[in-house]
């Protein structure tokens, strides 16, 4: 039985995962697993690429490996493994002298700072005013009025924003406290500490949703109960959770804030939002507020030590510095195969706490709740400002929900590629998808944004609610068509996890063309009448192939 079952995970997941396999059994059973079950391409390419990049250590060891011919990925799987610090500097000269990769420079130059551990800096660095420094601007970031950090301050503990909605707690903030009682528990038998899981809950009627996160994993449930805060608004909810954040001996804190017997420290440690509308509003305005740092849309959470050679941070040049119980923060990139993990780290002139992050709902399990479980439920002591509540919101509905684009066996999208005749392009895409039994219809982030004038009976079908892509849906059907779509990476994201994806472009180098399963090179207003009249009247698993032999000039690739 493996470790990992790839098809109980997305690609964004599994990432990270995969790479920390070393068992070539392992990843061949998963290989399989994935083959039987969901059988993504891009699933079965990652763990291959695994499988490889394995295959060739083993073969020939990395004493032989050129790191020029690697892959960024493969090369740091290579580097993390490597504890020989003048290996790792050949590798370094090596890369230099070939591809010279910024990446891969800097997690080798990374990989040495952490076995050669922590040195003392000799060269203090001269820093200069901002003025001098920055002389084309006009208002220097340093000289900026709203500056609050603190110098010397205590932090402690795990602060969790939990969301609400119709009187429940949101699943992501369940989610979120499952996984920091995780690290706490992990943090404290690692740094022999007593640090707490704090969930903060701010809302109308919520004392008893404050009660339910003791089950989920928080020590301390802190809580502001109002009925004027029913609806999210910026500026009161900020405002409470600073104030919330902030200890009595804090020099920001408001003058008659009284001390708390369950804490003793100035601000958090660690704080942690979900990644939710409400939830990427807070946490910026509240790590903004705090003056401190926010890493957003997060996949992953963990919290280790790090050696660090930037001179901004050991304040001198050519030494090292070793940060302790940091909180690392993974966000996957567009591509969704590469991740950067955000630091937030002190300089020599600041502290940067509380160290923040938002994580994407879903990426951590629902943990089951344990009622039986202890824990203090605090509510906040804090008289609301009438300025804060200068919006007010009388009446309020929701709104339509528009389109849904993610439950569908097909979907077809068109893009830019129908400038030539927009109305037309959007007819011929209607037409095709309703020649589908269970069909979807969508458009690119290029159509939203274009400056296309389409005839009214079509226009109902152009709106932004049709979109696919990072800034919109995202889809995985059975079959995804895509005609006049380049491929940018962003719309990729939207659809690469569909099983098969055909691709019409008049471009024979568009970037769709490389991860498409089928490429039709040819002018979508040829090709879709073909693909229509195909499917009307023959078996649908040979309209792909007849419509491109139909158009003229057109070439497939199979």
């Amino acid at each position: 039985m493996v470790e990992i079952d790839p098809t109980e995970y997305d690609i964004s997941e599994l990432g990270p995962k995969i790479k920390d396999v070393e068992d070539l059994e392992e990843l061949e059973a998963m290989l399989d697993l994935e083959a039987d079950g969901e059988d993504r391409v891009p699933v079965k390419t990652l763990i291959e690429s695994r499988i490889e990049a394995l295959g060739e250590d083993e073969e020939n060891g990395d004493e032989d490996a050129d790191i020029t011919e690697m892959s960024t990925a493969d090369a740091a799987n290579l580097i993390r493994d490597i504890d020989d610090p003048d290996r790792l500097e050949e590798l370094q000269e090596t890369e230099e002298a070939g591809e010279n990769r910024d990446t891969v420079l800097r997690l080798i130059g990374q990989q040495l700072d952490s076995v050669l551990g922590s040195e003392e800096t000799d060269i203090e660095i001269e820093i200069e005013p901002p003025e001098e420094a920055h002389p084309h601007l006009d208002h220097p970031t340093a000289d900026k009025a709203h500056v609050r950090s603190l110098d010397g301050g205590e932090y402690r503990d795990m602060w969790v924003y939990c969301e609400t909605q119709g009187g429940e707690l949101l699943d992501v903030s369940k989610e979120l406290l499952g996984k920091a009682r995780e690290l706490m528990d992990e943090y404290n038998e690692e740094y022999q500490e007593d640090e707490n899981v704090v969930a903060v809950v701010i809302g109308s009627d919520v004392e008893e949703l404050a009660e339910e996160t003791i089950s989920y994993g928080a020590d301390v449930a802190l809580y502001y109960d109002d009925p004027e805060l029913d609806r999210f608004r910026h500026k009161p909810y900020t405002e409470i959770y600073c104030d919330m954040a902030r200890g009595a001996g804090h020099p920001y804190v408001r003058e008659d804030r009284h001390e708390e017997e369950w804490r003793d420290y100035d601000e958090p440690r660690y704080v942690v939002f979900p990644a939710t509308h409400n939830g990427r509003d807070l946490s910026a305005l509240v790590q903004a507020e705090l003056d401190s740092g926010l890493a957003s849309d997060c996949s992953d959470l963990y919290i280790d030590d790090v050696v660090i050679s930037n001179p901004a941070k050991t304040g001198g040049e050519g030494g090292k510095k070793q940060f302790e119980r940091v909180l690392h923060m993974p966000r996957p990139d567009f591509s969704g195969f590469e991740y950067s993990t955000i630091l937030c780290l002190d300089s020599p002139r600041r502290e940067f706490h509380p160290q923040g992050a938002s994580v994407i709902p879903g990426k951590f399990e629902l943990p089951d709740p344990d009622y039986e479980r202890e824990g203090q439920v605090i509510e906040h002591d804090l008289e609301l400002d009438e300025d804060w509540l200068l919006v007010d919101i009388e009446e309020y509905d929701l709104l339509e929900s528009g389109v849904d684009l993610t439950d569908h066996q097909v979907v077809v999208c068109v893009g830019r590629g129908i400038d030539r005749d927009p109305t037309k392009g959007i007819e011929l895409g209607l037409e095709l998808t309703d020649a589908f039994e269970d069909a979807a219809f969508g458009l690119t982030r290029g159509i939203i944004t274009s400056s296309f004038q389409f005839d009214g009976h079509v226009e109902e079908y152009t709106g932004e609610d049709r979109q696919i892509g990072e800034s919109g849906q995202e889809v995985q059907p059975e079959l995804y068509i895509a005609a006049g779509v380049s491929g940018a990476i962003q719309h990729k994201v939207g659809c690469d996890e569909s099983d098969t994806i055909v691709a019409i472009n008049t471009d024979a180098d568009a970037d769709i063309r490389d991860w498409s399963d089928y490429y039709i090179q040819g002018d979508l207003f040829e090709v879709l009448p073909n693909l229509i009249e195909a499917l009307e009247s023959g078996d649908p698993s040979d309209a792909i192939v007849e419509a491109a032999v139909a158009t003229d000039g057109g070439e497939t690739d199979d």
